[in-house]
């Protein structure tokens, strides 16, 4: 609203009539970005083709939407990006718990005060932000916390039992004219289920045994695992039935997506005087390990194999390079294949193997990721032909040493003594910038050992290759 906002019903009326309802309003504004080319959900990478178009559906025609798909998909992402189709902010009756409409109150406070104060009723403005509401379902959740309980307060007070303004409002009424969203919907106990059922379905509920009849303009948004929510006796048939549209999420289905989704969801830390760097093959080799991750006999593939993998080891190796910055007075942080061992700690907890398995067999499945990764990205990169002078080097008495702590400067000595070293590296990264080279340098080394063209002896800080 253009101007000095209404501050009663009176004023509302000098401008419109009545209010759209949330569907309304949401529809109003996908036509509107449609129209103009805006980003419909910015930063949701990879569901152009798939989840995108049955989102716009789901707007256009106003439905309620159950959203399935494992751990790591962008399901609350999703959620919470669809308060951009809300207006800015909406009138509301000033004080209402529950957003009442100034035009079309719900409550029994507000059509009271309606009738009281007539075109003087006051009006208040709830930003879109404060219009989604969501919760996660648990055990523990109650009928007090989706729908409302009586306030021992109130009652105090003098009011009755069955006096409707003796209650106070759970999540679901407070989410009235926007959107309430519930995650992980099959844990959410039956009789809750039940509730909630009749709430979309009748707009009625009953608290202490007393009937209320309210007729809410909620947008309902569900997540669930799609295991738990095709298993029979998990959800009630009715509530599956209420849900308009079911959506599946999926994982990346192209490397680059799942590169883009790590760089721009990676938070990895940042330090005054040194700068970053992650060579386009390191990022290849992390989204190449959790790719690989999906397809793995050893790993539970139904509790899913998150992009968070990615993410958290993207922003794990970067400390590990500026870790070895502040050690070797470097300014330059670029991550290298010795740095790879520091994501294993935050990959244990996000991935489930077939069978119960001591940590160290946790470590050896993930040492064979990293090593089939690299493999794959090596080959993407090299043909072992055209680095037959390298491997030479190697086979008349050449060794080299790599280490996640060794200074980068030491790893220049290469260029001089092992002929192709240097155009080899060219082709990856600045060979001038030793914290580049010396990356490209292990890489080379590594994808090298993996072809069965070198050997490498293990030691206590790193490796050397012969």
């Amino acid at each position: 609203m253009q101007g000095k906002k209404p501050r009663t019903l009176r004023e509302l009326k000098s401008r419109i009539n009545r209010l759209p309802g949330v569907r309304e309003e949401m529809r109003a504004n996908l036509v509107r970005k449609l129209a103009l080319g805006e980003p419909l959900f910015p930063g949701l990478i990879g569901y152009e083709n798939t989840v995108i178009p049955g989102l716009v559906n789901a707007l256009l025609c106003g439905h309620n939407i159950i959203i399935l798909g494992e751990r790591g998909q962008g399901k609350s992402r999703i959620i919470r990006q669809m308060t951009g189709f809300l207006d800015e902010e909406i009138p509301v009756i000033e004080g209402c718990p529950i957003n009442d409409d100034p035009f079309a109150p719900v409550c029994s406070n507000c059509r009271r005060m309606a009738h009281e104060l007539g075109d003087n009723l006051p009006i208040d403005y709830v930003r879109r932000d404060r219009r989604l509401i969501e919760k996660l379902a648990t055990s523990d959740v109650s009928t007090a916390d989706l729908i409302g309980e009586i306030d021992p307060i109130k009652i105090a007070e003098g009011r009755t039992l069955d006096d409707e303004s003796s209650i106070h409002f759970g999540l679901i009424p407070r989410a009235n004219r926007g959107i309430f969203a519930i995650n992980e919907l099959p844990d959410l106990a039956e009789k809750l289920q039940v509730a909630f059922f009749n709430i979309m379905e009748e707009g009625d509920f009953q608290i202490k045994g007393f009937p209320l009849r309210l007729p809410l303009d909620v947008l309902v948004i569900a997540t669930a695992n799609p295991e738990d929510y095709t298993s029979r006796g998990r959800i009630i048939t009715p509530l599956k039935d209420r849900f308009d549209v079911q959506l599946r999420t999926h994982y990346p289905a192209k490397r680059e997506d799942e590169i883009d989704i790590m760089v721009q969801e990676g938070n990895p830390p940042v330090l005054n005087g040194i700068e970053v760097k992650v060579p386009s093959f390191i990022n290849q080799i992390l989204s190449e390990m959790t790719l690989q991750a999906r397809h793995s006999t050893e790993i539970n593939q139904h509790s899913g194999v998150s992009c968070r993998i990615s993410i958290r080891g993207f922003e794990t190796i970067i400390g590990s390079a500026i870790a070895r910055c502040l050690a070797t007075n470097e300014l330059v942080a670029v991550p290298r294949i010795t740095d790879l061992e520091s994501m294993y700690p935050s990959m244990r907890g996000k991935l489930e193997l077939e069978y119960e398995v001591e940590e160290k067999k946790i470590d050896q499945v993930l040492e064979a990721l990293k090593s089939s990764a690299l493999k794959t990205v090596f080959d993407e990169h090299f043909n072992i032909e055209n680095l037959t002078s390298v491997i030479k080097a190697f086979s008349n008495g050449m060794s080299a040493e790599v280490s996640r702590i060794l200074p980068s400067s030491e790893y220049l000595d290469g260029f001089t003594v092992i002929p192709g070293l240097k155009e080899a590296v060219q082709s990856l990264a600045d060979p001038d910038v030793p914290a580049e080279a010396a990356s490209a340098i292990e890489f080379i080394l590594e994808g090298l050992h993996l072809s069965k063209k070198l050997n490498r002896e293990v030691q206590e800080k790193g490796a050397v290759y012969k």
